[in-house]
């Protein structure tokens, strides 16, 4: 019996969808009501709702704790990345080990060098760059500069993010293309602008 409720729960948890979430007796959506005695307003627990959501769906989609999820996803929109590019970037570069290093010294989830960090934070070192948070902020930072830099390209901007301006640059201006595949395989089903709030 106790196995058949933690099936029928399991199975209530994957099927909820909280934006059809209903109140008993109440026709409006748990985001359009007001709670009393509490401080949250509709909005707010609407957010909070679709975060854990987009937090739960992710950590099943790439098979990584919710805290990491969490992590990646919070830094994501702190940093106005879209998280469906954030994830597939840090899959990537790291495959989500925080403590990943490149041949080349590339550090952490989101894969920084040392001097392009610093650009960031100054007098950041390498040991800093293993810090899970830091360095989803720094990365996820340097790619909306990115972004930005090539007037919301995101293509040439995660070409620049892996293969470095010179290199992408370079390729441009010889009319060769500048691919190596990374930015199809970050940007595989993706058809966002990469940004959140332009």
């Amino acid at each position: 019996m106790f196995v058949g409720l933690v099936a029928a729960a399991v199975l209530g948890a994957r099927n909820w969808e909280p934006t059809e979430a209903v109140a008993a007796g109440s026709t409006a959506p748990v985001a359009d009501r007001t709670t009393t005695g509490t401080t949250a307003t509709p909005s707010l627990e609407g957010e909070q709702l679709e975060r854990w959501h987009a937090i739960y769906n992710y950590s099943r989609r790439y098979k990584i704790t919710s805290d990491l999820s969490a992590a990646v996803y919070d830094a994501a929109v702190a940093e106005g990345i879209d998280p469906a590019l954030a994830f597939p970037l840090v899959k990537l570069e790291s495959q989500f080990n925080h403590k990943a290093l490149s041949p080349v010294g590339a550090v952490g989830l989101t894969q920084l060098m040392v001097p392009t960090a610093g650009m960031y934070v100054p007098g950041v070192s390498r040991e800093d760059l293993y810090d899970r948070d830091l360095n989803l902020t720094i990365g996820f930072r340097h790619l909306r500069g990115l972004i930005k830099q090539y007037r919301g390209n995101v293509q040439i901007a995660l070409l620049v993010y892996n293969r470095g301006p010179v290199a992408v640059d370079l390729d441009r201006e010889l009319g060769l293309d500048p691919s190596n595949g990374y930015d199809r395989i970050v940007m595989k089903g993706y058809r966002g602008k990469g940004v959140l709030d332009d």
